[in-house]
């Protein structure tokens, strides 16, 4: 069996909690011919949180790799369980930087997976 997602997107906010929200457009315009834009959050753990948080800021373009989770919530007033999915980061990688420009021409592709240092 196969849980495996990747996004391209730009970092939508500063990360906060280890979560990051990335902004991707879609493939397709709506009714008005606008492109529209989910925003998605994306927990980060380990290595991959403490070096996005460095070296990321908003409106930097990341690829993520990961796959989504289930989780069962319970509000503590009603008992009232709900499921939400969310994506784990396994993989992100800096996109913004990745070619170079005429401010910066020594720019390259920078990747973190889980576990690396």
């Amino acid at each position: 069996m196969l849980n495996q997602i990747i996004l391209v997107g730009r970092i939508s906010q500063e990360i906060t909690d280890n979560t990051l929200t990335l902004a991707v457009q879609r493939s397709y315009k709506n009714a008005e011919g606008i492109y529209e834009t989910d925003f998605i959050p994306v927990e980060l753990f380990n290595t991959i949180a403490t070096t996005t948080k460095e070296y990321c800021k908003k409106g930097d373009i990341v690829g993520i790799k990961g796959r989504l989770q289930t989780r069962v919530i319970t509000d503590e007033e009603t008992g009232t369980k709900t499921k939400e999915i969310v994506i784990i980061a396994e993989r992100l990688t800096f996109l913004s930087s990745s070619s170079p420009t005429k401010d910066n021409p020594n720019s390259q592709t920078n990747n973190m997976e889980e576990g690396e240092i």
